[in-house]
């Protein structure tokens, strides 16, 4: 009965930054259309001086607008409308995270209590790194929390737990995560050096959120998309993604960063490929452990989606497009061609019997069959 009320979204819906105010924009998107949300709204700061380092230099802090509100009331009448569409775009399987500081989490966490989310972790995301407290008059600000919630008390939320033990050395992996903040090469910053966004998150912080509660192919949408961390983070994880973003500044630089994940995706390829070509050759397969220990090579499945999508897109989208993948191997490009945002028809094969059992959940029920059984039941689907 569910699933007749979720909304599938097409792949030209998905996939895209919008400008404008995230909640005139979920107000026209429809209801349990989308897998996962990540939120990472204004914290209300409510820093209205300048900060010093001890040798005078500015700090660069957040003194925009949208982060600035009148008063509490304002603030979360904006939290409460907001979240109330996040919570109706939810599939009912569906979570969502939404990321704060102390000066906003609290009053976060108890809106969503109110609507009935369903509260499964509060994350303690610690910084290995952080910013002091220059003047000296307070703790060091070492951490955010993360709240991760589910639609409602009855929700069957997905929960990625092997992929995340897999991630913490093969040990169950705890709500406090050690990651430091976003700096060196992966801090965007103009020109000059100044930040391009004041509170870019790092991406190793939305991987685990991405990996640890969706699958390939699933809808993420970022309310409050920014420089487009989410976004990029998606793209290399095979997830489809909306993001949302008032400011065309930012909207701008979130684009730049996703167009430069094609052309580093690519280099991959050419490199993999044409190493004639190249000086260096770096890791383009991805190594894995089988059910004995033994390690195994597998093409990456995020390199095959790239090259799948770049050599299509000039296909007219009503063409049927199948793939014929002559020496399989552990299946990284068919996984590929299953998380491409255009549905695509792929035929492998492979000398090698050992490589064609695969043992997967289908609609709740878990089944073994052979590699060529799993594409036949693709290709006539």
């Amino acid at each position: 009965m569910l699933k007749k009320n979720i909304t599938e979204l097409s792949a030209n819906q998905t996939n895209k930054i919008l400008n404008g105010d995230s909640i005139e924009i979920m107000r026209e998107m429809p209801d349990n259309s989308v897998d996962l949300i990540f939120a990472d709204p204004p914290y209300n700061l409510q820093l209205n001086d300048t900060i010093y380092r001890p040798d005078y230099s500015d700090v660069d802090s957040v003194r925009e607008d949208w982060d600035k509100f009148e008063n509490y009331k304002s603030y979360d009448t904006f939290t409460s409308n907001w979240l109330k569409e996040c919570k109706r775009l939810l599939k009912p399987s569906g979570t969502i995270w939404v990321i704060g500081s102390y000066h906003n989490i609290f009053r976060v966490g108890y809106i969503m209590q109110n609507m009935e989310f369903w509260t499964l972790n509060d994350i303690i995301w610690t910084k290995t790194n952080p910013m002091p407290h220059f003047r000296g008059r307070r703790f060091t600000n070492a951490h955010e929390t993360i709240i991760w919630a589910a639609k409602d008390k009855k929700s069957r939320y997905k929960f990625n737990y092997d992929a995340m033990k897999s991630l913490n050395d093969d040990v169950q992996m705890r709500s406090d995560w050690h990651i430091p903040i976003c700096n060196g090469k992966e801090r965007l910053r103009n020109n000059d050096g100044t930040k391009l966004h004041p509170t870019q998150k790092p991406e190793a912080l939305i991987y685990r959120v991405i990996v640890s509660s969706s699958d390939p192919n699933a809808i993420v949408l970022d309310p409050f998309s920014g420089s487009g961390t989410t976004a990029a983070v998606c793209k290399k994880l095979g997830r489809r993604w909306i993001g949302i973003e008032r400011n065309k500044d930012y909207v701008r630089i979130a684009e730049q960063r996703l167009d430069e994940i094609d052309r580093r995706l690519y280099t991959m390829y050419l490199v993999r490929y044409y190493p004639r070509k190249f000086k260096i050759f770096p890791k383009a397969l991805q190594t894995f452990r089988l059910g004995l220990g033994q390690p195994a090579v597998n093409f990456p499945a995020l390199t095959a989606r790239f090259l799948y999508e770049f050599f299509t897109k000039h296909i007219p989208q009503d063409q049927k497009i199948t793939v014929y993948d002559p020496s399989s191997g552990w299946g990284g490009r068919i996984l590929g061609a299953l998380s491409t945002a255009r549905p695509l028809h792929y035929v492998g094969t492979d000398p090698n019997t050992d490589n064609h059992n695969i043992t997967a959940e289908v609609d709740g029920e878990v089944k073994t069959q052979s590699r060529y059984e799993w594409v036949a039941d693709f290709y006539n689907k």
